[in-house]
C-alpha cells in the first residue's frame, strides 16, 4: 500500500512536469505561427534588435572609480505602416519634441520601413506625454545609453560611443576592436553584469588636478591651447592625461572640431630643447663624450648659409653638464655630429621617434621626418628643431632615459612593473640613465628647470621652447613651450609633462614667453598638487648619495651639495 502511494505521487509529478513543458512549447509555437502570419511584426522586432544600443563594459580608473558606464533609457519608435493618421501623429509628436522638425518627422513617418526611431533616450515626462497620446504604431523600448559621469575629464582617453552603442574614438573604439563588436554581431545577450570592466591606468583625481592646472595655465599665460600628462616610468602607465580645449563625451558635438584634437597623440610638434636629453644620452652611451668633456661654445656655429645661435650665449667652452643647464644649441649640435647622421637616425629610431606611436588609442599621428636627412638636420634635431613628433612619444623616450634605460611602450590600461618589463628592450646603459637623471636634477637646481624644484620631491627637469613655423619660416613671437620633470630624480617614479601652445609674456615674466616661465611654472603646480594624491611622500632630508654609479665612475660632482640642495 505504501509503495502504491509513492508510485501514484511520482506519476502525478511527472504529469505536471509534462503539462508544464507542453504549455511552454505551445506558447513558443503560437508565437512562431503568429509571426509567420504577420511577417511585418517579425521585421519590426528584428529591426529593433539590430538598432537598439547593446551593453558595453564599464570603464574604471585604476582605483575603481567609474569613468564610463551604461544606464537604461526609454526610446520612442514608430511602425509607419501601422500609423492611421500620419498628419495627426506628426502634429502631436512635434509638440512633445520641439527639437524635432516637422520635416524630419514627416520623412520618418512617411518611410516604408517597418521600424524607425522617433527619439532616443527620452525623459520620463516625454515618455508619459507620448503614452497619453495613445497613437497606434508608436511604441517604446528600453536600451542602453553610455554616460560619462565626470564630463570632460579624460575625454580624449575615453573617447565616446554613439547612440547605437558603437565606439567612435578613444578607449571606446579600442574596446570594440578587442572583440565586443564581434560578440554583439553574433547575437550574444551582453549585459553589464556579464561584461568584465575595463580597468585603465588613469587616476581620476590626478587627471582632474592635471587638467585643472593646465586650464589655469592656458588662461594665465593667454595660450591658445595646452596639454599635459603623467607617466609612470617603471610601468609605462599613463596616470593622467589632458588636452585642452576638449569636449564632453556625454554630448560630443565638439569632439571633431579641429582645435579639440588630442594634442598628446594626434598633434605632432617640434619639441624644442627637451630633445637635448636624447642627444646627450646618445653621445654619452656611445662614449663620444663624458660628463667631464668640454665643448666649444665660443662662437655661433655656421653651416653653409645657416647659423646656429644660443639663447644665452656664454662665449666659452662648456662642460657637458653646462651644455645641458645653459641649454646650448651650439654644444648639442656639435655633440650630435660626433655621433654622425647614421648613428643619430639609428638612435632616434631605437627611441621610437621615427615611427607612429602605437597605444590603445586609435588616434595617433606619424612623426614628420626630413625627406633628405643631412648633417644640418642632425645638428638642428639635436636641439629639437626639424623633427615633429607626438608629445606622448617624446614622453615615452624620456621615460626610458631615466628609468634605468628600458624602453616601455605607454599604456592606458592598468599593469604591473613585471608585465611592463617582460619584453622591454634595454636602449641605454644604466650609468647613462643615471647621468641623465643627474643632469635633470642639476638643471632643477641651477638651470632652466628651477620651477620644478619643489621642496621635498628631489625633482629634475628640462625645458623646451620651439619657435612655430608659419608660411615656411620660424616665427619669433609664437612659440610652443614644453616642460618635463622627473620625481624623484634619484629613483624616478613619475615623469610630468606640460605643454602650452603660443603662451604670451605677462607681468612677472619680464617679457619672456619661454618654457621656464610658463610650462615650467605650471608643471611645478602640478607636482605640488598631484604628488600627495599619488602617494609621493616629501623627503626633507635629501638622499646622501643619489647617483651611486657616477660616484663609482669617479664623477663626485653628481653627489655634491649643489645637486642635493633644495629651494
Amino acid at each position: 500500500m505504501l509503495l502504491t502511494t509513492k508510485l501514484d505521487k511520482s506519476t502525478r509529478r511527472i504529469r505536471l512536469i509534462a503539462i508544464g513543458f507542453a504549455l511552454v512549447y505551445c506558447i513558443i509555437g503560437g508565437k512562431l505561427i503568429y509571426f509567420a502570419m504577420h511577417p511585418e511584426l517579425r521585421q519590426v522586432h528584428e529591426a529593433a534588435s539590430d538598432t537598439v544600443a547593446a551593453a558595453r563594459p564599464d570603464i574604471l580608473d585604476r582605483n575603481g572609480a567609474v569613468l564610463a558606464t551604461d544606464i537604461k533609457v526609454t526610446s520612442v519608435f514608430a511602425e509607419p505602416r501601422r500609423i492611421i493618421d500620419r498628419d495627426e501623429a506628426i502634429d502631436q509628436l512635434s509638440n512633445i519634441f520641439p527639437d524635432l522638425s516637422v520635416r524630419e518627422l514627416t520623412e520618418r513617418l512617411g518611410s516604408r520601413k517597418g521600424f524607425v526611431w522617433i527619439k532616443r533616450a527620452v525623459t520620463p515626462a516625454e515618455q508619459q506625454a507620448v503614452y497619453r497620446l495613445g497613437l497606434p504604431g508608436i511604441g517604446f523600448t528600453q536600451e542602453n545609453k553610455r554616460v560619462y559621469p565626470n564630463g570632460p575629464i579624460a575625454a580624449h582617453v575615453l573617447g565616446f560611443a554613439n547612440l547605437d552603442g558603437v565606439g567612435i574614438s578613444g578607449l571606446e573604439k579600442y574596446i570594440d576592436g578587442q572583440g565586443l563588436s564581434a560578440l554583439q554581431s553574433a547575437g550574444f545577450n551582453l549585459t553589464t553584469t556579464n561584461l568584465k570592466p575595463i580597468v585603465t591606468s588613469l587616476d581620476l583625481n590626478a587627471t582632474y588636478a592635471l587638467r585643472d592646472e593646465v586650464a589655469k595655465g592656458i588662461e594665465k599665460f593667454k595660450a591658445k591651447a595646452g596639454a599635459g600628462a603623467i607617466l609612470d616610468v617603471n610601468t609605462g602607465e599613463i596616470i593622467a592625461m589632458a588636452s585642452l580645449p576638449d569636449f564632453d563625451p556625454n554630448n560630443p558635438v565638439d569632439a571633431l572640431r579641429p582645435e579639440n584634437i588630442n594634442r598628446m597623440t594626434v598633434g605632432v610638434y617640434e619639441m624644442g630643447s627637451t630633445f637635448k636629453a636624447m642627444t646627450l644620452a646618445m653621445a654619452l652611451d656611445a662614449r663620444k663624450v663624458t660628463l667631464n668633456s668640454q665643448v666649444d661654445a665660443r662662437e655661433s656655429l655656421r653651416y653653409g648659409r645657416f647659423t646656429i645661435h644660443d639663447f644665452e650665449p656664454q662665449h666659452r667652452f662648456l662642460s657637458v653638464p653646462e651644455c645641458f643647464t645653459f641649454s646650448s644649441n651650439i654644444c648639442l649640435a656639435r655633440i650630435a655630429m660626433m655621433v654622425g647622421v647614421d648613428g643619430h637616425q639609428a638612435f632616434l629610431r631605437k627611441m621610437g621617434q621615427l615611427t607612429r606611436l602605437q597605444t590603445e588609442l586609435p588616434e595617433s599621428a606619424k612623426p614628420v621626418i626630413p625627406k633628405h636627412w643631412s648633417e644640418l638636420n642632425t645638428m638642428t634635431i639635436a636641439f629639437g628643431q626639424g623633427l615633429n613628433v607626438a608629445p606622448l612619444q617624446a614622453l615615452m623616450a624620456v621615460g626610458a632615459l631615466v628609468n634605468g634605460g628600458t624602453m616601455i611602450n605607454p599604456t592606458f590600461l592598468k599593469r604591473g612593473e613585471a608585465a611592463a618589463k617582460l619584453n622591454a628592450p634595454r636602449i641605454i646603459k644604466p650609468e647613462t640613465s643615471e647621468s641623465l637623471r643627474y643632469l635633470m636634477r642639476l638643471n632643477a637646481q641651477v638651470g632652466t628647470a628651477k620651477n620644478a624644484n619643489i621642496d621635498g620631491y628631489f625633482a629634475g627637469g628640462k625645458t623646451g621652447t620651439a619657435d612655430k613655423i608659419f608660411h615656411g619660416h620660424y616665427s619669433h613671437d609664437k612659440v610652443l613651450t614644453t616642460f618635463m620633470a622627473i620625481v624623484p630624480a634619484d629613483k624616478p617614479k613619475y615623469l610630468f609633462f606640460v605643454m602650452l601652445d603660443e603662451p604670451q609674456a605677462i607681468p612677472g615674466t619680464y617679457g619672456f614667453h619661454t618654457a621656464a616661465w610658463n610650462s615650467g611654472a605650471v608643471a611645478g603646480k602640478v607636482i605640488t598638487r598631484v604628488g600627495p594624491l599619488l602617494g609621493l611622500e616629501p623627503r626633507f632630508t635629501p638622499p646622501t648619495q643619489p647617483f651611486p654609479l657616477l660616484a663609482q665612475l669617479g664623477y663626485t660632482a653628481a653627489n655634491s651639495a649643489v645637486v642635493l640642495g633644495s629651494h
